[in-house]
């Protein structure tokens, strides 16, 4: 069966960061991701899973200065100093979190840069950060976004991923299947999932539309699930999701496989 971690830059958001692990522990969840840790000490970070028995199921690669629109240094050929230093944060962070996976973001396309370049940017950096996570023992994920939520965001469907990933070559850097981000550019997510279920390190989940609990909408999850299931999926499933209402209030969906997270 499905376990699934809470993704604590979404939900729990009723009380202050280092507060949503405990939130997050007793309302079932037995792992955590968000997109970033780095705003807290990472003492502070892995001293609130302990206490709360929580597996750290994944973070993000620092993404730039989030706060005034950035959304990753992939692709950034201005940026590349600051994204291997970007790398060497994040498994540190991993190191002290006990996290096996991290997740790069590959930035919004600048205007009026190359393509070609950009695309460049994006696999020098990703051939440099597999090389540092592997030899940690980190697995490195790349994420797909779709362009409603983040407009001009660099990679958009699965197949732009795995061209990338391809040309990367590296047996230590795998798709983060988000199913929400894919329903909206692909559809055709079950058969994806089937066909590219090798190469895919790590699902996230939301409903659509709207982004909302994976209860709500056109996406049939218990058959995603099972299916997940069937294809020998034993990683973590990251609810990413915006409530819509108190996070408590929505969690239904997860009551229905609580014996199992």
């Amino acid at each position: 069966m499905p376990k699934f971690s809470a993704n604590l830059t979404m939900l729990f958001n009723e009380v202050p960061f280092l507060e949503r692990f405990g939130a997050a522990a007793r309302a079932g969840f037995r792992a955590v991701e968000y997109v970033s840790p780095y705003e807290h000490p990472k003492e502070a970070v892995a001293a609130e899973l302990t206490k709360h028995g929580l597996t750290q199921a994944l973070f993000n690669l620092p993404a730039g200065r989030w706060d005034k629109g950035e959304r990753g240094l992939g692709c950034l050929p201005d940026r590349q100093q600051e994204f291997r230093r970007s790398v060497s944060t994040a498994i540190d962070y991993a190191r002290a979190l006990n996290c096996d996976r991290v997740n790069c973001l590959a930035g919004l396309a600048p205007d009026g840069v190359n393509p070609a370049l950009l695309r460049k940017t994006l696999v020098d950096n990703l051939k440099y950060a597999v090389r540092e996570t592997k030899k940690a023992g980190i697995v490195l994920v790349l994420e797909a976004i779709n362009p409603h939520d983040i407009p001009g965001f660099f990679l958009n469907t699965s197949r732009q991923a795995i061209e990338i990933m391809d040309e990367v070559n590296s047996d230590n850097l795998l798709f983060q299947y988000d199913i929400y981000h894919m329903q909206r550019v692909e559809g055709e997510v079950a058969r994806t999932i089937e066909r590219l279920f090798p190469r895919i390190g790590h699902f996230q989940i939301a409903g659509n539309p709207g982004r909302h609990e994976p209860d709500t909408g056109e996406i049939n999850y218990p058959y995603l699930f099972d299916l997940i299931d069937r294809l020998g999926y034993r990683g973590w499933i990251g609810a990413e999701y915006r409530p819509k209402g108190r996070t408590e209030d929505g969690l239904a969906w997860l009551g229905k496989y609580q014996t199992f997270v």
